[in-house]
């Protein structure tokens, strides 16, 4: 998303769809930024905060510069006029980032039997289906696009209060020295066998980026916070050897190099 989000000038409009807590942190740009949920939250976080459903924006027509839709189509109860209402209040010369899960997934098949569905009522398994559902809605052009890559992050047992479930106890108690084992296994067998254990889902780009998209795939994903980074920038900036510490969160994970 930040691809967008770099390029956009100042006081430029942002949607912010499906994220209560917001999906990115906002003071490192200078835009105006409008987060919609359904989700009420704290009253520490209500600054830009409209409640609605994303298939009613109460927003006028081509009103937005951008929209960043993080993981959050997966759970939208009328799709279809979700993503028409994207397209009607988005500018023409605007752009839109999406990123989903892939319902084939390990990682999501995890997550939707740890959740019970974890809220997930649309399931993608084909992204050119997704990439022609979401143009042919909000008429704006598919542009680029990676493959995401997970660490199991939902599994981590610091990220959650109160005590840990017993689906949580049948893989490890949510421990996050055997994320990091697991994430390298995962990773190397990927690698190395063509499986899809540390695959995740998609991040599609649609509208004017302003800069050319890393179509590459990250194979480095923190597995407290679940942030995604490239090998070459890991290594570009000093933070890669055999192991790398997340620059947001502080967690230590195994390094590898994207393929």
């Amino acid at each position: 998303m930040h691809e967008i989000l770099r390029h956009l000038p100042e006081g430029a409009r942002v949607l912010d769809l499906g994220s209560s807590r917001g999906s990115f942190d906002a003071s490192r740009y200078p835009v105006s930024l409008v987060r919609v949920d359904l989700e009420v939250p704290s009253d520490r976080q209500r600054d830009g905060f409209v409640c609605a459903d994303a298939a009613a924006l109460p927003f006028a027509t081509a009103s937005f510069d951008a929209i960043i839709s993080n993981h959050s189509l997966e759970h939208f109860e009328r799709l279809d006029k979700a993503l028409e209402e994207m397209g009607r209040v988005v500018k023409p010369s605007g752009a839109m980032f999406i990123a989903v899960p892939d319902a084939s997934t390990l990682a999501d098949h995890l997550y939707r039997w740890l959740g019970r569905g974890g809220g997930h009522v649309n399931a993608f398994r084909s992204r050119d289906d997704l990439i022609a559902l979401i143009e042919g809605h909000t008429r704006m052009r598919f542009v680029a696009g990676r493959t995401l890559r997970t660490s199991l992050a939902i599994l981590n047992r610091k990220n959650q209060s109160g005590r840990i479930q017993r689906k949580l106890l049948l893989l490890g108690g949510g421990s996050e020295t055997l994320l990091v084992l697991w994430s390298a296994i995962a990773r190397f067998l990927d690698r190395r066998l063509s499986t899809r254990l540390s695959v995740y889902g998609w991040a599609l780009y649609f509208g004017e980026i302003g800069e050319e998209v890393d179509r590459g795939t990250w194979s480095n994903v923190c597995v407290r916070c679940g942030a995604g980074y490239s090998s070459a920038w890991l290594e570009n900036t000093g933070r890669a050897r055999s192991g790398y510490t997340c620059p947001g969160c502080g967690a230590w994970n195994i390094f590898t190099r994207d393929w």
